[in-house]
């Protein structure tokens, strides 16, 4: 079924997808590579977006109403041996199915315009597993965007776009806003925005009972290991703590994510008249 073969790595084809696993190639390209069945048919739900796929004879039998369904929108495929999808893949064991994807982020100004009523902002979080985990929870949540700001990992590196599980494709994701003018952006959409840190002084609790999470809100997630910066926390309306009711030391970014964004979730459907 696939158009062509493909059995040389060295293919030029090949050779060009094989370059988006750079950061820099993906910016001058605005094409990065999506992995797996699952990626596939999030990218072809949306027009335009998948630009070429690659399949090995394998999965090309054991997903063919994916195979189908990309010839009748007009993909490119090609069909390639297990030598170049290895080439190819960024996982040890790849799943035969390699997309080229165009670009989906969006401009801020068309997020803050809805206007939005949840917002995720990642802020030097340097790690593409827990930034694609943070996105995969946001779009759980019902976040209206994620917002990689200019300090924080590229979320299409390969890593990143596996660990968000197909929310790439689901919810608006803005990239490289600097935190300077992002915050204040926030606020003039009526976004409350708290910074969430393990020293802040207001709880997750308290931030509940106030009714602070009822409203717009933007959430604020910082680095793995050292946390948020002292020019975002003192820029923000609120630093709040999850509270730790047993032995444990901190939370994961991405368990800590998890918490406070299903807590404005809650707390804002709890507020709207059904």
């Amino acid at each position: 079924m696939a158009g062509r073969d493909l059995i040389s790595t060295r293919s030029p084809r090949v050779k060009a997808a094989r370059r988006l696993a750079k950061r820099a190639f993906r910016r001058r390209e605005r094409r990065f590579l999506a992995e797996g069945p699952q990626a596939v048919r999030e990218a072809l739900a949306l027009d335009g977006v998948l630009a070429e796929l690659f399949t090995t004879a394998e999965a090309e039998n054991r997903h063919h109403d994916l195979i189908l369904q990309a010839e009748r929108s007009g993909v490119p495929i090609f069909r390639v041996s297990g030598e170049v999808m290895a080439e190819l893949a960024q996982t040890v064991t790849p799943q035969g199915l390699l997309a080229v994807c165009a670009f989906v982020d969006v401009d801020l100004e068309g997020v803050l315009a809805a206007p939005p009523r949840l917002v995720t902002v990642l802020a030097h979080v340097r790690d593409p597993g827990n930034a694609g985990t943070v996105l995969r929870t946001a779009d759980a949540a019902g976040s209206d965007s994620v917002i990689f700001t200019d300090a924080s990992v590229d979320p299409y590196n390969g890593k990143c776009v596996r660990a968000s599980a197909g929310s790439l494709f689901h919810l608006p994701v803005v990239v490289g806003p600097r935190f300077d003018t992002l915050i204040p952006a926030l606020k003039e959409a009526g976004l409350t925005v708290l910074a969430a840190d393990g020293a802040g002084k207001c709880s997750l609790d308290a931030a509940l009972d106030s009714g602070t999470l009822a409203g717009p809100t933007a959430w604020v997630f910082g680095n793995e290991a050292w946390g948020l910066p002292e020019e975002i926390l003192d820029a923000v309306d609120e630093v709040v703590r999850v509270p730790i009711y047993g032995g444990a030391e901190s939370l994961n970014l991405a368990t800590a994510a998890a918490v406070c964004l299903y807590a404005s979730a809650r707390a804002q459907r709890s507020a709207t008249p059904s």
